[in-house]
């Protein structure tokens, strides 16, 4: 199973830079196995371009590496403390993409304007408040999952629900049940934060979605009666 994982966390942080989501190593990928309980995350600072799946590296969720020669990604300790406390996430990624975090520098929430938000986040992604002094310079990347959790838990956001946040002055986070499906809400989320601002750049009073539209859209493809896409039946 982890070596499957391992073949599919590097070809997801290789669609990083190919969605346009990433420069140079600014990003990572992980997923979790839920029976091992250990999760396989990208090296630290390895080029794109050398990198391979027998350099992804297995940690387990406190941050001990179980395999790999090299050092694993720096956000390891936030993807560790999401996996604990969301346990129904199988993929994170991190990303510095332009449009999600020029929201985040601006301290700004991400509105649902309009159905393409809603066909993915079922209402606002939030943006969660600057790492204090002490947070900051006391295990950083640890305290960064941490204010993530208390973000959800303090506007009782679902995480399944609304599967991203933004951290003020850093960038996105986002997940899913799968490396595919955690990198498509990044590339949905970029979208989104680019269609927001133009939208109010052309109307400042701009109103979101209503709630029934939302409603609709989320719902008809996350929904227990849902009927987007194709049926298996």
């Amino acid at each position: 199973m982890l070596e499957e994982l391992k073949e599919a966390v590097f070809k997801a942080n290789l669609e990083l830079p190919e969605r346009g989501l990433i420069k140079y190593t600014w990003g990572n990928v992980s997923a979790f196995d839920p029976q091992s309980g250990y999760f396989v995350i990208k090296p630290s600072g390895v080029d794109y371009d050398t990198m391979t799946a027998d350099d992804m590296v297995v940690v387990d969720l406190n941050n001990n590496i179980i395999e790999g020669s090299l050092k694993p990604s720096s956000d390891t300790p936030t993807h560790a403390v999401l996996y604990k406390n969301f346990p129904e996430i199988r993929s994170i990624v991190h990303t510095h993409s332009p449009w999600a975090t020029i929201w985040a520098q601006a301290g700004q929430d991400v509105p649902a304007m309009g159905t393409t938000h809603a066909d993915t986040f079922y209402g606002t992604v939030p943006c969660a408040r600057f790492l204090t002094t002490e947070e900051a310079q006391n295990a950083y990347e640890h305290n960064t999952g941490e204010l993530i959790v208390n973000t959800f838990k303090e506007r009782g956001i679902d995480p399944q629900a609304i599967p991203a946040v933004l951290l003020h002055g850093h960038g996105p986070f986002t997940w899913g049940k799968s490396p595919e499906a955690a990198v498509m809400n990044s590339v949905v989320l970029e979208e989104v934060c680019k269609m927001n601002f133009y939208t109010r750049q052309l109307n400042v009073f701009a109103e979101p979605l209503p709630q029934a539209i939302l409603d609709v859209h989320y719902l008809r493809k996350h929904g227990k009666n849902a009927y987007y896409g194709q049926s298996n039946k």
